[in-house]
């Protein structure tokens, strides 16, 4: 998939927890695991806002685009 979640590295930069994060943003743990394994089909804007209010970052620090492979 050309769309990659680099979730993983925000949240490790800033030392926060998986736990952590889905209590700062109020989602369940399984649904954060979904968004950072990459598996989710969408993402609301309330959630990505959450999500870069809590890791203080920006959408494109955490979603990257890559073109296929020719």
């Amino acid at each position: 998939m050309p769309i990659v979640v680099n979730l993983d590295v925000m949240m490790a930069k800033r030392k926060m927890s998986s736990g952590e994060l889905a209590e700062k943003i109020d989602i369940s743990p399984a649904n954060l695991s979904i968004l950072k394994t990459g598996k989710a089909k969408a993402i609301r804007f309330t959630t990505m806002e959450a999500i870069c209010k809590a890791l203080d970052c920006q959408p494109g620090d955490i979603l990257e685009y890559r073109g296929e492979e020719e």
